[in-house]
């Protein structure tokens, strides 16, 4: 009986392994890249570390902005696709279209004109030949990086309805292109190798831009090649039309997403800005650490994604207690792949920092702050399946107090509290930080999805 309630037989693992691996294999390996292009730059010093790790910062803010933009339309796709409604699976196609464009321009507005100044906000305490240094390294890369949001922002909408659709090696194996031609040319550009010139983080920039035109290049030309694997694509640039009624539904169910995506990563870049109170080496040491633990964290955030599609289509189908039965033994799933590698990441933490061209100081924060991670993970990995298994149903409202509103709200409080009114170290306020943010949602999270209110139809 408890082996029938939380495990699933080997057809579950297959199907969910098939959607869920190349999605792990996917960020798995931009991760990587993303952990070699960290210590490429962290050679070049800890200024043009902590300059780029600091627009890093506001980019993730772009990126999950993103997210929560097509997330609404996401909940209708997979429901849709669920349903046998390709229709339906066109039109949320072209409102992620639509809200692309208004993202772009919002984002572009805001880096071309307050970019230096969101960088200062994380260049409070430090010696200040230091920090004048990595202001000037970061907007050197943020003039670069911003080339990124079009090929970025298109590839995610192709990507996000290709995976609602069942579609999930075509995005792999893109990213894998990109990733490749990303490191590549890392290496040519930061350093000056093969006769080009030594660009520095300039050049970390610019291979990052070449790797999304190519990655966005593969997969647009793909869907639009296979249309008899995409119908949706049929027609989709005749009009960007919307009925209105289902314009509006996704508007009501993705704006508290939207919201809640811009907060939650915001969230996240004001807690680095009250870290960076402490000392410009943790600045350099946070960097480090969550660059460590999005090398780490690929597979719950792929089973994130899993679930998402696979409780998202049962919902479209009406198949309800297939849809709880799924995302139970997703969850447990997740969490038992979650505390082997975190085990993992436990045992080497010592061990990573030592390749960055860093200080002792800087060193040894990152370890200890990377083992905090490690014991942490599997309660982030729950948090994760349970927040897009309630998004599924197209809870959204609730989604929002329970992720973005509880930290802006709780945690963010606390932290500054902590970190301005207070003497306690780094390493606690650390951990202490963590602690606040998740411990409450974990037992919140339970609760909802013990009631069941996420499981509903809300595509008929």
């Amino acid at each position: 009986m408890i082996r029938e309630r939380w495990i699933g037989d080997r057809a579950f693992y297959r199907k969910l392994l098939w959607l869920a691996v190349p999605i792990i294999v996917q960020n798995g390996i931009t991760n990587l890249v993303g952990f070699l292009d960290n210590i490429m730059v962290g050679q070049l010093g800890t200024e043009p570390m902590s300059g780029v790790a600091i627009v890093n910062q506001l980019v993730f803010v772009f990126n999950l902005l993103v997210f929560g933009g097509f997330s609404g339309a996401g909940i209708f796709g997979a429901q849709f696709y669920g349903h046998g409604d390709m229709k339906g699976v066109r039109d949320t196609f072209r409102f992620k279209l639509i809200m692309g464009i208004i993202i772009i321009a919002a984002a572009l507005t805001i880096f071309l004109t307050a970019g230096g100044s969101l960088i200062r906000l994380y260049l409070t305490s430090g010696e200040s030949g230091n920090l004048e240094a990595a202001y000037t390294y970061g907007r050197q890369y943020l003039s670069v990086i911003v080339l990124e949001i079009l090929p970025f922002t298109l590839v995610q909408v192709y990507v996000s309805t290709l995976r609602e659709t069942g579609q999930t090696m075509v995005p792999m194996v893109s990213g894998l292109v990109a990733v490749f031609v990303n490191m590549t040319f890392n290496y040519i550009l930061i350093f000056g190798k093969f006769g080009a010139p030594a660009l520095g983080v300039r050049g970390a920039a610019a291979a990052t831009v070449l790797a999304r035109v190519v990655e966005c290049a593969i997969v647009v030309a793909w869907t639009h090649r296979h249309r008899e694997k995409n119908a949706f694509i049929i027609g989709a640039y005749k009009s960007l039309r919307l009925p209105g009624t289902l314009a509006a539904d996704i508007i009501k169910k993705g704006a508290p997403l939207l919201v809640n995506e811009f907060l939650w990563s915001a969230g996240v870049a004001m807690a680095n800005q009250c870290f960076s109170v402490r000392g410009f080496s943790v600045v350099a040491a946070v960097n480090i650490a969550s660059t460590i633990g999005n090398l780490f964290n690929v597979i719950f955030i792929a089973m994130g994604d899993a679930v998402a599609i696979l409780v998202g289509q049962l919902l479209g189908a009406s198949q309800f207690e297939q849809a709880k039965d799924t995302a139970r033994k997703v969850i447990v799933f997740s969490v038992f792949c979650t505390m082997i590698t975190s085990l993992i990441m436990l045992l080497v933490a010592p061990f990573f920092p030592q390749a960055y061209n860093t200080s002792g100081e800087v060193r040894h924060l990152a370890s200890r702050m990377i083992q905090i991670t490690a014991c942490l993970m599997p309660l982030e990995a729950f948090l994760h399946a349970a927040y897009f298994t309630i998004r599924s149903g197209g809870r959204t409202i609730i989604t929002f107090f329970f992720d973005s509103a509880y930290s802006w709200c709780v945690v963010i409080p606390v932290l500054y509290s902590v970190v301005h009114f207070t003497a306690l170290p780094i390493l606690p306020t650390y951990l202490v930080y963590f602690l606040v943010m998740d411990g409450v949602k974990s037992i919140v999270g339970y609760i909802l999805l013990k009631k069941g209110i996420w499981i509903r139809n809300i595509v008929v």
